[in-house]
This record gives structure tokens, sequence and C-alpha cells, in this order.
């Protein structure tokens, strides 16, 4: 696969880059380990103030790398520069909060007793280079989320970027590297899908993490098993989104809306499969539909555009054989399902909401991952549940009541790394943020995220 930059909005070639070369990423994994001594043992108070300086580099460079980001891939530039902002709030976050994560634990005296020590500590120290294998659809936001927890606790990080966001990852190494961070400590590597293998292999490389594709995950732990490193998975999502009727439907709707487009649609995260109880579907569809219909759809560098381009001309064509397997199944769709006319270039997909959807319908089962909207009426809580959890996915959810009882059922029912209550799902830095089940395992973000690469240590002290 090329190494360039391709605008999804005209399909114009902008940039080629030649892949890093066999000596190249031998230079580059030697300077990761170098600097991954001196950053371990680097005080937590200069990693704050690094992660400080990166976040105000990155706050100064949000238009520039915002419209890098539009040009790659095609989010709308309002959209690029809110995701700019959000990775610098993480750092701050990460570099006012990392001390208090890592903090020491003391188990009780009485247990340190029982074991014949005078005192035990738990430490979380630094696992060392972690590789990271990362997806185009956030192309800041999905690395500064591994790479700010990761640095924080004396890591250091190499980037192996999805091959179409080749500006937004060279730009990352440079912004560290101007932030003052130990030389080394933050490395893109150019390099194709083939090579990842050798770089997970290198003994030099402690732990990986990846966020794409259920195919790009299952060979990234296969090959971290056999070499037994430890990893994060990040993968696909077909998320539920419950509406029941004790509900603000309107307002359900209106979430909906955005809920299914973030993004362009391309979002692990986004809500996919809308389960609306009965009572209230015809309401909500209305609205829904009412709502897809009428965003902007276009050339995503204008202020104006809702919904650009998909990134890749597959990725399109993939999504319309879904939408076309469904129709000619039986499904009806009530708006989209096409390019649109009047774009004749680029990789545009209108907005698009189907109903009738059953379970030999390809779209049941496997990801939209475009502004691609399949809505099922359900008749109760347990319905619900059973079609929320009907999928191989299991990142997050969305459920709209208002019952406590309710809520308490759809926490304790869904299978996901996440049930979100009348509100959109979204990642943030307090919070943990991953999935079960085919959606992968470990988590990013808050303590968990930060304690992922870190050896956890017992340290016994003895009688002296």
């Amino acid at each position: 696969m090329p190494i360039a930059t391709v605008n999804p909005a005209t399909g114009e070639t902008l940039r080629s880059f030649e892949p890093l070369d066999p000596e190249g990423i031998e230079e580059s994994l030697t300077r990761a380990r170098d600097a991954f001594e001196e950053n371990r043992t680097t005080d937590l108070a200069t990693r704050a103030r690094l992660l400080e300086r990166t976040a105000e580099l990155l706050d100064h460079d949000r238009a520039a790398i915002a419209r890098t980001m539009t040009l790659e891939m095609g989010k709308p530039i309002a959209a690029a520069r809110a995701e700019a902002a959000k990775c610098a709030r993480a750092m701050r976050w990460y570099a006012a909060h990392a001390a208090g994560l890592l903090a020491d634990e003391h188990p009780s005296e009485a247990d340190a007793g029982e074991s014949g020590a005078t005192r035990v500590v738990v430490r979380h120290r630094p696992l060392g280079v972690v590789l990271a294998v990362m997806p185009w659809n956030f192309p800041l936001w999905q690395v500064i989320r591994f790479a700010a927890p990761a640095l924080m606790a004396g890591n250091t990080g190499l980037l192996k970027h999805a091959s179409n966001v080749p500006q937004t990852a060279l730009y990352l190494e440079e912004l560290f590297r101007r932030a003052g961070w130990p030389e080394g400590s933050f490395q893109t590597l150019l390099i194709g899908s083939g090579a990842v293998e050798a770089v997970l292999r290198d003994p030099r490389v402690a732990a990986a993490t990846l966020t794409g594709s259920e195919p790009a995950g299952r060979a990234v732990a296969a090959v971290a098993g056999d070499e037994i490193k430890k990893t994060v998975l990040e993968l696909g999502g077909s998320d539920p989104y419950i509406v029941m009727p004790s509900a603000d439907v309107a307002r359900a709707a209106d979430t909906a809306v955005v809920a299914r487009t973030q993004n362009n649609g391309q979002s692990c995260i986004a809500a996919k499969r809308f389960l609306v109880h009965t009572d209230v579907h015809d309401a909500f569809v209305e609205r829904f539909t009412e709502g897809m219909r009428v965003l902007t759809v276009g050339d995503p560098l204008e202020e104006s555009t809702q919904v650009g381009p998909l990134a890749l001309e597959q990725g399109r064509a993939d999504l319309a054989a879904l939408v076309d397997d469904a129709a000619e199944r039986g499904a009806r769709v009530l708006t989209g399902g096409r390019r649109p006319p009047a774009l004749d270039r680029g990789w545009f997909y209108e907005p698009t909401v189907i109903t009738g959807v059953d379970p030999g319908m390809r779209v049941h089962r496997e990801e939209t991952f475009g502004p691609v909207a399949t809505v099922y009426r359900v008749h109760g809580v347990t319905e619900a549940v059973a079609l929320a959890n009907d999928t191989p996915f299991g990142l997050s959810s969305t459920v709209w009541t208002r019952e406590p009882g309710e809520m308490e059922r759809f926490a304790r029912d869904i299978e996901a790394g996440g049930v979100y209550f009348n509100g959109m799902t979204a990642s943030h830095p307090a919070f943990p943020f991953g999935g079960i089940k085919r959606s992968g395992y470990g988590r990013e973000l808050a303590g968990q995220g930060i304690r992922e690469f870190c050896n956890v240590t017992t340290l016994w002290y003895g009688a002296e």
C-alpha cells in the first residue's frame, strides 16, 4: 500500500513518501531503546512539564494540523480543530494526574507482617518501548490517548500510523521533539503493514497497542502472543443505541444524528444500530430520518460542512455493498443509500437510514463504517438487551431511559465496555475506554490506561 496523502474529497494524490528502509528502522529502534533508558529515570514532574509544553505547541499548531487531517482523511474542518483541542486537554490531564495514578501503593501493615515483611510497596514502573499501530479515523486522538499516558509513565513510543495519514504521523514525531522530550522518545515509522511483524518481534520492543480492524488486531495479537509481549487492542464496534418509552424522544433523535455521523460516520464508538421501543419508534424514526436527510454533505474544508467524504475509496465501496445487500433482501432505505449526485469527485456517501433489517442481511452482523444507520423496533427491555448483544462486538452502547430499574438492567446485562445513559458515547481522559468480545481487550485512558504499559512491581522488605 503506498504511503501517500490522497485527498478523499477529490481523489487527488497530494504527497507521497518513501517507506523507511531496514537501516532506518534499526536506527529508530536503537534511539527508542536509548531514550527509554533516559526517560524511565526522569522524575514525573519533569515529564509533566514536557507534556504541558507538548500541549502548548499543539494548541499553537491547531489550525494547521487540522487542515492537514482534513486533507488526509476528510473529516470536517471544525471537527479536526476540535480533535486537536481534545488532544491538548488530554495531555494536560495526564500531566496533572499521572503522579497520583502512578503513586506507590502500600498494603496494610497487618498483611505485610503476616508475610514476614516489615513493609511492602507496590510500584508502577515503565515497560520500555511500546509499538503503536494506529488508524486514520482520528489520526491525532488515537495516537495521543496512547502516547500521553505511555510517555508520562516513562515509556517510549514507536508509531506505525495508517498509510493514508503520513503527514499527520510525521507531525506527531516533530511535535514531541519540539517539546523537548529526550531524542527518540516518540518516533514515527513510515512503514507498510508487512514490516510490522519484524518490529514487534524485535527484543527492544516491550509491548504493543493497536486500534484498527479485527484482522489487524488478530495479526498483531498472534505475533505478540508468540513473543509473549503485552498488547492492548481496540478494534471494531457495532454499538447499540437504545431508546425506551420514558426517554426524551426529540433529544434522543437529535443526538442520534450526531452519534451516527460524527467523523463522517467513521468511528468505532459511533452509534450504529438503533433499537427503539415500539411505543416511540415512529416518532423517533421520523425525526431521526429528517435530521439525517438535511445534513450538509460537501467539501470538508468548508465550515458549513457537517459530513465529508469517506477516507478511502474502498471504504465507500464496502459501505455501499452493505446497504445494497440489505435493500435487495427487503430492507427499506428511508433516506440516502447512494453517492450524492452533485458530488461527482471524491468518496462521498449520503447519510442513510435503513429499517426492516433482519439477521440474514450482512448489515446486521458487519460494522458499517460510514454514515449509515439501521433502526430496529423492540418491545421491551429483554428484547432490547438480546438484540444489543446480538453482535460479535462489544465496544460501547447508549441507552435513553428515565427509569432507574431499566438503567440497572441495561448496566447489568449489556455486553460492552461502556454503557452511556441519556447522552452520546464519547472518550474522555478521565474514564477508561475499551471493549470486550471482538472489540478487543485492555483499556486506554484514565488510570487503567496509564498502568497498561507498566510493570506492576511488588517490593518486599524483610527485617534488616
